[in-house]
């Protein structure tokens, strides 16, 4: 057997993509840094006769990361049953719109969300239609439909038949058909933009008419920073909503920034950020609003010090 691809550079060359599946796949910039950590362990753990044998390190290396998350998503189920109120990806940042870390006119670290590819495959709303799927499903669609891979590769993975497979990414596919429409991005910062003002001057008929009837929003605070625990339903109901909490939250900046690829609007205090909101726009109208609170997930947010200044101030925060 040929002994391709088994050299460091390469191997290493491999964390992108690898961070790219696992994070679609979990939905959490960690537990995708994990996964592939773990997964690069299981390789180097290998007798050196054996990592020979592999003829595609990389092919290797997304079989064993994409079982991890599989059981990943098994006991995910469970655990978010005990997660305090509603829980959400994690939101990834435009590293683009970082200022300087600390002032000091150098960027951080690396950061594995710097590594992600801002797609439609990564939108917020994209993420909540995969999280509704079985973990077979989830694994099958990403695999197939986002990266490519064959089915009898995936096949591998889940432990079934490639027409098996098959059928598991059809199944979710449907899922997600509603989840793939977006309006134009010029179309969608408008609205955003219309929101952030409506919402700075406290408007609640302009908010009501930027929201659709039907819309839903929800926050996610893991327990570890104030947020509504259930959904809020209704244009006219979140409006009163963004209205009421508003005058809890002085001292705020509401900034336009890029959530996931997408128009959004990020809260930070004292150039600390405190919220991130990404938001479903169709037609229009704001369908879909998903504020992040819980600080955990905000650490891609925080690595890299404070955001450009641009926006306006006086902004409220998701308490």
């Amino acid at each position: 057997m040929g002994t391709a691809g088994t050299g460091t550079d390469e191997m290493a060359g491999e964390q992108r993509q690898l961070i790219n599946v696992a994070y679609r796949l979990l939905g959490s910039v960690t537990e995708a840094e994990d996964a592939v950590q773990d997964a690069y362990a299981r390789w180097y753990a290998l007798p050196r006769s054996r990592r020979e044998e592999i003829l595609s390190p990389g092919a290797w290396l997304t079989t064993v990361t994409s079982r991890i998350c599989l059981d990943l998503l098994g006991s995910a189920r469970a655990r978010r049953e005990r997660y305090v109120g509603a829980w959400l990806p994690e939101p990834l940042p435009d590293r683009a719109e970082w200022g300087p870390v600390g002032g000091s006119g150098r960027t951080g670290p690396a950061d594995p969300a710097d590594q992600i590819v801002l797609d439609e495959s990564v939108t917020v709303a994209f993420l909540v239609v995969l999280e509704s799927m079985t973990p077979a499903e989830r694994v099958a669609f990403v695999l197939h439909d986002v990266f490519r891979y064959p089915f009898a590769e995936i096949a591998e993975v889940l432990g079934r038949t490639p027409a098996a497979c098959k059928q598991l990414a059809a199944s979710a596919r449907r899922r997600v058909s509603a989840a793939r429409f977006r309006e134009r991005a010029a179309d969608q910062a408008e609205v955003v933009r219309h929101v952030k003002e409506a919402w700075e001057s406290k408007d609640i008929a302009a908010l009501v008419r930027l929201l659709d009837p039907a819309a839903v929003m929800t926050a996610d605070g893991g327990g570890m920073a104030g947020a509504a625990r259930r959904p809020v339903e209704g244009g006219t109901r979140i409006a009163q909503y963004m209205v009421a909490i508003a005058d809890k939250a002085p001292g705020l900046e509401l900034l336009e920034r890029s959530v996931n690829g997408s128009p959004g609007l990020v809260a930070q205090r004292g150039g600390v950020v405190m919220t991130v909101a990404s938001f479903d726009v169709r037609a229009g109208r704001v369908r879909g609003i998903w504020a992040v609170r819980n600080p955990e997930k905000l650490r891609p947010w925080r690595r890299g010090g404070r955001i450009h200044e641009g926006g306006t101030s006086v902004t409220p925060d998701l308490s």
